[in-house]
């Protein structure tokens, strides 16, 4: 048997990649399903009896595959002549282009995607069309590598950004008029710190990267910012009508646990029931005959019965056309009566391509949802909570880290550890994965795995990490516990950045007063008022984050765009919002919020002191 060859860690980056692009509901597995049409895709020179036998093989115990599972089958492809064939497994679906150049590293040749660029750059025209800051680089030529050129000075991902997530970065911190590649550099921080501070993981990522406008790296990252934006109000606490999606026999803990991808699937499922069609597994084979989404399209079009919104009337004679192709033309023309034609082309919805496809339905939903808020249904309205800022935070710092699968919901998401346990390797707590249960669980005693799981992540946390974990057992962190999970998750994140700052120190211990009294330092050593610990009140105004920034680098506060006495709590506000992008723009990777300085929150407060020390001991 030929031993399975090595993956360089850049490999392993583009398999995760791949395995993003497979792994289309984003809940951290492959179907055997997935997994034949990646083969069948590949047009590999194999018979298809051998293709069926190695899906066979693969799947022997179970359906579904995790990342590692799906790693340790690239290791042997890699070792047979099928190797040669794995990279247009990958993309075969799409219009993928090679990128002219290798990596030095790996040698690797890297790819991206023709349609999602065509994509991205439509979407990006239309949203920054008015945008005047944005106008030396609008609208971009679809046709060209105009979008990798525009990303380049910051200022458009800087603005996508703020469309996804309003007010994460202050206007007055982007740098707009006569740019140099300092202040260029400066807007790529900004957008990267902030990119990882809305929970992007841009790990692999760097300004360097934008400013020269590698392809794979940018439609990556745009695909993520744009994404989060879509999927913002895809949840149960921002748009309650979304009851209506609840099934008999479920309860209302039930639908808050379904991530993104899942709820656009029942909506549209649920509109077709409506329209007495059959339902859709998945936005990538079972649509690409445009019938669904015809229907679907008539099923949310306007009919005339809201007050002050004209009735659209879809015309479903392109339903009679032959071929796929022109009746996919015909349903977008139908969609853009609606304003929803973004992100695909007719080939786009002929191939399958799950990525856009998702776009599409999501942007659909964002316009037109055509659900009612059931008004007789016993639901305790009170359950539907939003999550905190602290919640919120939290899960945009591990999704930041690039755990597997992606945290939507942060108790129901977790439940398992199989996320705490990525995040112990983050902070160096090595974990025995040989202790572990790997979904998929059992219908039966699954819950039982899952305790398990939750009980080496608290036995883990007491014994190898140190944490203080008094009062915390498994069955919390199971349960989604509020209190106790967000102890166990503040001591991950505060470890994750005292480490940070031991790196760069050279091994040595860092605390609290450690940073106080280097806060301290810089702020004297600038004539500047001191602080006396992470409560202390004048952090409200934030002028201590400010003055320190400025102490961190002479000149980059501009003092007149503040008040500094008498404020009141929209000016310190105003001030925090300052503060926070001025951090990520000198490069502290900061996840903290501004309404954390304006309250003094102390665990938070910390973390931007903590952030900014880094910042100044890498400059050092």
């Amino acid at each position: 048997m030929t031993t399975p060859a090595p993956i360089s860690a850049e490999e392993q980056e583009d398999l995760r990649e791949a395995f993003a692009k497979i792994d289309v509901d984003n809940n951290g597995f492959i179907s055997k399903a997935e997994l034949t049409e990646l083969f069948r895709a590949a047009n590999l020179a194999l018979p298809g009896y051998r293709i069926r036998e190695i899906v066979q093989e693969l799947t022997q115990t179970t359906d579904q595959l995790t990342f590692d599972d799906f790693t340790q089958i690239v290791k042997g492809l890699k070792s047979t002549e099928v190797a040669k064939t794995f990279r247009k497994a990958i993309n075969k679906k799409e219009g993928i282009r090679n990128v002219a150049g290798t990596s030095e590293q790996s040698g690797t040749q890297h790819s991206y995607s023709e349609e999602e660029k065509v994509a991205f750059v439509n979407w990006i025209n239309k949203a920054l069309e008015k945008d005047a800051d944005c106008s030396h680089v609008l609208p971009m030529d679809a046709n060209s590598d105009a979008l990798f050129t525009a990303m380049g000075d910051g200022i458009v991902l800087c603005k996508m950004i703020n469309l996804s997530v309003p007010d994460t970065i202050d206007e007055r911190t982007i740098n707009k008029k006569k740019l140099t590649p300092f202040t260029i550099q400066e807007n790529l921080n900004l957008a990267l710190n902030s990119s990882s501070a809305i929970g992007c993981h841009v790990v692999n990522i760097g300004a360097e990267d934008l400013k020269e406008g590698r392809q794979h790296l940018v439609l990556g990252l745009l695909w993520q910012v744009i994404k989060i934006g879509l999927f913002a109000d895809i949840e149960l606490s921002r748009n309650e009508a979304l009851i209506a999606l609840l099934r008999d026999g479920e309860s209302l803990e039930d639908l808050m646990k379904l991530s993104p991808e899942e709820l656009l699937l029942r909506w549209a499922n649920f509109h077709l029931q409506e329209a007495g069609c059959g339902k859709i597994n998945n936005f990538s084979s079972d649509i690409k005959d445009s019938k669904a989404y015809y229907n679907l399209l008539n099923q949310v079009a306007p009919k005339g019965d809201e007050e002050g919104i004209p009735p659209i009337a879809i015309d479903m004679s392109g339903l009679r056309e032959k071929e796929d192709l022109k009746r996919a033309e015909c349903m977008l023309d139908e969609a853009d009566r609606l304003g929803c034609r973004q992100f695909v082309m007719p080939t786009d919805v002929v191939r399958g391509n799950p990525k856009l496809n998702l776009a599409f339905v999501a942007n659909l939903f964002n316009k037109y949802p055509a659900l009612k808020k059931p008004e007789n249904q016993d639901i305790d309205w009170s359950s539907i909570e939003g999550e905190t800022r602290e919640e919120r935070t939290f899960r945009n710092w591990m999704n930041s880290l690039g755990v597997n699968p992606r945290v939507n919901h942060l108790y129901a998401d977790i439940d398992d550890a199989l996320v705490i346990f990525q995040l112990y390797e983050k902070i160096k707590v090595p974990v025995d994965w040989d202790k572990v249960n790997k979904p998929p669980y059992s219908k039966l005693g699954s819950n039982m795995k899952k305790l398990e799981n939750c009980n080496y992540a608290v036995e883990l946390g007491k014994k190898e990490a140190k944490f203080s974990l008094v009062g915390i057992a498994g069955q919390d962190l199971n349960a989604g516990n509020r209190t106790l999970t967000l102890a166990l998750l503040w001591q991950l994140m505060r470890r994750y950045t005292l480490n940070i700052l031991e790196d760069l120190g050279d091994g040595q211990k860092v605390t609290d007063d450690t940073i106080v009294t280097w806060v301290n330092d810089m702020l004297t050593q600038a004539g500047k008022p001191k602080i006396s610990s992470f409560k202390d009140g004048s952090i409200s105004t934030s002028m201590p984050v400010l003055d320190l920034i400025d102490a961190i680098q002479p000149g980059s506060i501009r003092y007149d765009l503040l008040k500094t006495e008498d404020l009141t709590e929209e000016e310190k506000l105003n001030n925090a919002k300052y503060a926070i992008s001025m951090a990520r723009k000198i490069g502290a990777r900061v996840y903290a919020l501004p309404e954390d300085l304006v309250e003094v929150k102390p665990k938070m407060v910390m973390t931007v002191f903590a952030c900014l020390m880094a910042r100044a001991m890498k400059r050092a």
